[in-house]
């Protein structure tokens, strides 16, 4: 599932490409997880003014209202001049003077949702509970000690959870709870000060490194220019299950939370 690093790379291959362009056509496929929220022609002429990222969702800013985007579970963009036909798994075609923006979901959990403005109903619903960015200055250590220490949530499921802090997903959690040697299973409150600013500091490192990476690719995820990403490589107990601890030789476990994978050194992370 593309996580906030494999969006922030999306944006990244795109914005400087796309922003200025004027839109000329939109064309739709097999209907995804919420629909457009308006006519496709309503968006006809429009200029694409900026694109940022909030969280997992892709904001494009028109000169008239603005696009969410959201991958899903399996989304990907592309941006190209002269893109092939549309194939089964392409649900999204924003066609611009710049090129065509296509939305390629194999499992149609992504969307494209318009709204008037940030404010809007719909784009409160989808943004409006989000927590901090995890790489802007708003992300202070002392409050997200704070929040920890309000809350009985294993740490790595209030990570997931996205109401701290934003996007720190299922890979990227597993790592940075390593890197400050917490065991993901630990409750939020029982976490010290000493050993939040740990956790701040590592969830910094591991989507910083992510997002230079060119994020994860674990299946089919590239950017909008077709690079794969390559911090899969690089991890330190994700994926590793059985494997031996990089630092001190222990087997990596694995466990299941919240129906997700969660894997730690039991040595490095003992509590």
């Amino acid at each position: 599932m593309p996580e906030l690093p494999e969006v922030e790379v999306t944006r990244l291959s795109i914005a400087g490409r796309i922003v200025g362009a004027t839109i000329k056509r939109v064309a739709t496929g097999k209907p995804l997880r919420w629909p457009l929220g308006c006519e496709p022609k309503q968006l006809h002429g429009l200029q694409v003014l900026d694109v940022r990222r909030r969280g997992k969702y892709l904001l494009l800013d028109l000169s008239g209202g603005l696009l969410l985007v959201h991958l899903g579970m399996s989304g990907s963009i592309s941006l190209t001049l002269d893109p092939p036909v549309a194939g089964k798994h392409d649900h999204f075609d924003l066609v611009t003077s710049l090129g065509t923006l296509r939305l390629h979901d194999p499992r149609r959990f992504g969307a494209v949702v318009y709204a008037s403005s940030e404010t809007d109903a719909i784009a409160q619903k989808l943004l409006g509970r989000l927590g901090v960015e995890p790489l802007g200055d708003a992300f202070d250590p002392l409050v997200f000690h704070r929040a920890l220490k309000s809350r009985k949530t294993a740490i790595k499921q209030l990570l997931l959870g996205g109401g701290v802090v934003v996007g720190v997903g299922n890979i990227y959690a597993s790592e940075a709870l390593f890197l400050a040697g917490i065991r993901p299973t630990t409750k939020a409150l029982r976490i010290s000060g000493a050993r939040a600013l740990l956790l701040h500091r590592a969830i910094r490192q591991v989507l910083t490194r992510a997002v230079a990476t060119g994020g994860s690719t674990l299946k089919d995820f590239s950017s909008a220019d077709g690079q794969a990403g390559s911090f899969q490589n690089e991890t330190m107990v994700y994926g590793r299950a059985g494997l031996q601890c990089k630092v001190c030789t222990t087997p990596v476990k694995i466990l299941r939370q919240g129906q997700r994978s969660t894997f730690y050194c039991p040595n490095c992370q003992k509590s």
